[in-house]
Order: structure tokens, then sequence, then C-alpha cells
């Protein structure tokens, strides 16, 4: 049976594809940004919306590429409800759409220069798949741009200015390398729970052609590269920001050496990794809202802490 976007057993299935455990990277990457701005936390309404924006993306961008990945998704994660069919591809790929759309005019009404940002996104979502499929170099990269793009929406939300080489170069610039090069390593390490289902469909991945051992050393070249690009954005590391420093960074040790140290280097055992570079990349954007705005520390402590009990009832404890 395949349940209809009218009935309320397609939400609940549909909500499965959104992985609400990382509304929390799309949602601190653009809190980053807005943090950043001037006006940050004025007006609050604003801040508000466009920070419901940024947490949703994630879910409406990550149900969309689903949709077209089902062949490797039925191997690796047979339990997704696209996988079963009980749910329509285009009915997903309909609901996604509107979603993007919607989150993206929350963001073009806050400032006008966003629809470039936008629009760049939502075709990169949609183009994703092919990408990782035929260009292993590509993959992770191409992924990492567009949450990139996070932060420098959410600066550009609070100001009314437009894009510059002057705001690139600035702070809002080194936010949005971190987001890249930290979302570029959960992409990576990421493709390791996948091999097999990857190899047998056909997708050239970076684990897939070059293995486990070559993917967690470049694995941790990103890990420290974003780490000292967080650490360069803290003004006083002896503080609550250096503990979320430290602690993202720590998380990334334990993962990477993790997967390097373990006996079994098979999809069961990076689970670990994969999840620990979620932790990392939260842990080092927290850490750089703390900094730049210390009033948020409450905030950040509770974000956290709820993105640690979503991720807890995620449906299958080996899958991220």
């Amino acid at each position: 049976m395949i349940y209809p976007v009218t009935s309320l057993a397609f939400w609940r299935f549909y909500l499965v594809h959104m992985r609400p455990y990382l509304f929390f990277v799309s949602g601190v990457a653009g809190w980053t940004g807005l943090s950043l701005a001037a006006d940050y936390p004025e007006p609050r309404e604003l801040c508000w919306t466009t920070f419901f924006a940024f947490l949703t993306s994630y879910g409406f961008g990550q149900a969309l590429t689903d949709t077209f990945q089902v062949d490797t998704d039925e191997l690796s994660a047979p339990y997704r409800p696209l996988s079963q069919r009980i749910i329509s591809a285009k009915a997903v790929r309909l609901v996604s759409i509107t979603g993007l759309l919607m989150n993206g005019t929350i963001l073009i009404m806050a400032n006008i220069t966003n629809i470039w940002l936008c629009s760049l996104s939502i075709a990169g979502l949609a183009t994703y798949s092919y990408i990782k499929r035929h260009y292993w170099f590509g993959g992770p990269f191409y992924n990492a741009w567009i949450v990139a793009l996070l932060p420098l929406m959410g600066y550009l939300c609070l100001t009314n200015g437009s894009l510059s080489l002057n705001i690139l170069r600035s702070n809002i610039g080194l936010i949005a390398l971190l987001s890249f090069c930290a979302y570029t390593n959960f992409v990576l390490i990421g493709y390791l729970k996948d091999i097999t289902a990857d190899r047998q469909t056909g997708y050239r991945t970076f684990p897939v052609l070059f293995g486990w051992n070559a993917t967690i050393w470049v694995g941790d070249g990103l890990a420290m590269l974003s780490s000292l690009i967080s650490l360069t954005l803290l003004q006083h590391p002896v503080s609550l920001a250096g503990l979320f420093w430290l602690g993202a960074t720590i998380s990334a040790i334990w993962g990477q050496g993790y997967a390097h140290l373990t006996a079994r280097k098979t999809e069961e055992n990076s689970t670990l990794p994969v999840i620990n570079t979620v932790r990392s990349f939260i842990g080092w954007h927290l850490a750089v809202i703390v900094a730049f705005r210390p009033e948020s520390a409450v905030w950040c402590v509770l974000f956290y802490s709820l993105f640690e009990l979503v991720l807890a009832t995620r449906p299958v404890n080996h899958q991220i």
C-alpha cells in the first residue's frame, strides 16, 4: 500500500526521511551566521522565523535527496519508507520542494540577496545524487558547499547589505569555510556506512574506490582543519566557548581514532565515527556562537542537549 500525502501515515513516514536528529546541523549553521549580524537578536521575531527555516531545511533537503537514491537505500537502509515503497518518491519530492521553497521565501523576505543563494542550494540538492554516483572527488565537496551557504544566508537575514568580497574575507567567510570543511568530513565518513550498497549500485564514492583507511586519513585532515578554523574564531579560548570547542574536538578525535583502531572496518563499525562528525560539527559552531554572543550560552547548552535527546530516538541505532 502506498500512503497518499493526505494521510497521517504519510507524514509520519516522511519524518523518517527528514532525519530530525540532523535538523541541528542546518540549524546551527544558520544560527552561527545570524549571531554575527549587528542586529542580533533584534528583531527577535525575525530571528525565530529564520532559525525555524534553517532548522527544517536539512530535513526537506535530505528527503529530496533520498528520492534520487532509492536504489542504494534499498540495500543500506531498507527500513526507510521509500525503500519499502509505502510512500512514493513523487509525493516526497513534491513535499520537499514545497518545504524548501517555503523556507527560501522566509529567508528571501529577510534579505532579497538570499534569492540567489536559496536557488543555488535547491539546485545543488537536486543534482547531488548525480555527482555522488559519477564523481568520487565531488560528492562530499558538492554536498558541503550547499551547507556552507547557510551561515552566509543567516548573516544576510539580519543585515541590509548584499554578499560582497569584503564579507567573504571577514569572520562570516571563515564560518562558511568551517561549515564547508566540517560537513565535507561528515559526508565523507558517512559514505563508510554505505560502501557495500554503493558498490553494488554503481556509486563511485571515495570509500568505494580507495577503501576505509584512505577515507579516514582524509577525514583526519578535514577534522583538524575544521578544529583550527573554529579555534581562530574564538576571542577567548579559555571560556565557555573554549569548552564547546574542546568538546567538539575531543569528539572528532574519538571518532577518527576509533575508525583507525577498530579491528573490523565494516559498515557496522562506522556508526560512532559518523555520529562524532555530527557532534563535532555542531560543537564547533556552538563555540563560535558563544564566542560572539555570550548571552546565548544557555540556549546553546539546551540546543546541544536536545540534539543528543533526538539522536537517541532515531529509528535504527546503526543509521545516521
